[in-house]
C-alpha cells in the first residue's frame, strides 16, 4: 500500500515530530513533580542531553518512542513497509547514539535508566518505578552521595 500523504505532505508531517517536550516526556515530568522531585531538562552538558535530570541523584533519564529506539514491544518492532531500509538504518543509528551516550554518562558516575513509550500505559507501574528510582541513591566510593557541583538547586 503506498502512502495516503503526498511526498509533500509526509515531509511536512514528518517535519512536525518533536525531539522535546514530548507527550510521554511531559507524562513522567508530571509523575516526577506529584513525587516531590526536582529536576532538570535537557542538560546540553551531558552525553545525549538526557530529557530529564536529577542532579543530587546523579540520575539520567531517556524517555523514548518504542518506534524510533526500537523497543521490544508491538509497536517498536514495527517496520513501516515504505522505505524499509532507510527506517532499519535510522533506528539502528538511534539504538547506536543510545548505547554510546549511556556508556558516556555511566563513565562520567550517572545512572541511566530508559522509560519506554509503552510503560506510560499503567500509570501505577510508572509511578512504582519511579518512586524506586527516587529511593536509591547514587553514592561514591566514599558512602557519601555525589551532589553535582555545577547544579544551582
Amino acid at each position: 500500500m503506498t502512502d495516503v500523504y503526498s511526498s509533500e505532505k509526509r515531509s511536512a508531517v514528518m517535519r512536525q515530530v518533536k525531539g522535546r517536550d514530548t507527550a510521554p516526556e511531559l507524562k513522567v515530568r508530571r509523575a516526577l513533580t506529584a513525587l516531590g522531585a526536582r529536576y532538570r531538562l535537557h542538560r546540553a552538558d551531558l552525553p545525549g542531553k538526557p530529557d530529564i535530570v536529577l542532579p543530587g541523584r546523579r540520575l539520567a533519564l531517556f524517555v523514548h518512542g518504542c518506534f524510533w529506539h526500537g523497543h521490544d514491544c508491538a509497536r517498536g518492532a514495527r517496520v513501516p513497509k515504505q522505505n524499509r531500509d532507510y527506517w532499519v538504518g535510522k533506528v539502528e543509528r538511534n539504538r547506536a547514539r543510545d548505547a554510546k551516550n549511556r556508556e558516556a554518562l555511566a563513565g562520567l558516575g550517572w545512572r541511566v535508566e530508559t522509560i519506554w513509550e509503552c510503560e506510560l500505559k499503567d500509570a501505577a507501574g510508572l509511578e512504582e518505578r519511579l518512586r524506586a528510582l527516587l529511593a536509591t541513591p547514587h553514592s561514591s566510593s566514599s558512602g557519601q552521595p555525589q551532589v553535582d557541583p555545577g547544579d544551582p538547586s
